[in-house]
Parts: structure tokens; sequence; C-alpha cells
């Protein structure tokens, strides 16, 4: 009888997102941002629902190759910043920003990604993000506005 390597609580997990010995119902809880205490004088602590939103919007943040020790992590809408909007930049933007979520967020399923034009302002696109925690199986939405370069009308 041949025993696997790995002690049973280190075990990999089916999905192959998420690193072997993790727990999947874990979303995560640390220090709220910006750093502070509480109402008893203790450090503040950040709400794990919150912390999911600001973990999504720094992949959104974030273009391929700004950080050094990890160049793939990011967003790629940040090359489609000097576009104008048309349907075919909406449809780019939901590729892109489905694709990083999907890579680079493990704990969320993401069930729809709807970039909107802004009425008041040329230059904004508002994406509404719906998702589901993966652990809890909650419902959830961001609206992430993404501003754009607009192009001056050429004469």
């Amino acid at each position: 009888m041949s025993e696997s390597p790995l002690p049973a609580k280190v075990q990999a997990h089916p999905d192959p997102r998420v690193p072997a010995g993790t727990d999947p119902s874990f979303i995560g809880r640390g220090f709220a941002w910006p750093f502070g205490v509480d109402h008893t004088g203790a450090i503040a602590m950040g709400d794990p629902a919150d912390e999911l939103d600001r973990a999504i919007e720094i992949v959104l943040m974030t273009a391929p190759g700004e950080r050094l020790m990890r160049p793939k992590f990011g967003c790629r809408i940040w090359e489609l910043l000097f576009e104008p909007i048309t349907p075919t930049l909406l449809g780019q933007i939901a590729t892109v920003v489905r694709q990083a979520l999907a890579q680079w967020e493990p704990r969320i399923e993401v069930e729809s990604v709807l970039p909107l034009p802004s009425g008041d302002d040329d230059a904004l696109v508002h994406i509404e993000i719906a998702y589901r925690v993966r652990a809890t199986n909650n419902r959830r939405n961001l609206v992430y506005p993404f501003y754009l370069i607009p192009h001056d009308a050429e004469e």
C-alpha cells in the first residue's frame, strides 16, 4: 500500500488554482487598510468580503509587467487605455477582465462582466462585475470605474 508523500492536510486541491494545503472555505482576514485601531484599541481587522473586493480591484488596477517579481500579474485592460469607446472596445474590456480574474482570483467565480459607457463622462466606462464567492456561495457585485484617455475630434 503506497502512501502519499504529503500529509493529509497538505494534499493537492482538485482546483489547480488553489495552492496545496489551503482551505478553500477560507476567504481571508487581515489588517484593515488604512492601518488603524478599532473601538477597543486593538488593531483594526478588515472585513473578509471587503478585502475580496479590494483584491479584485488590485488585479484590475495592475498592468502586466508592473510588478517586478510577478510580471504576468494584472489585467490587460491598460492596453486599451487610448482606444475610443466602441462596442468592440467594450467587448475587449469584458474579455480581459474575465481572463484576469479567472487567473488571479481563485476565491471567486465570475458570473458576468458588463462594461457600460457613462452617460455623463465621455472617458468613463463603468465595469459591472457580478461574481460568486466559492467558499460561501454568496453572490456579490463590484462596479469598477475605468477612465480612458479621450480622443480629440479630428478636424
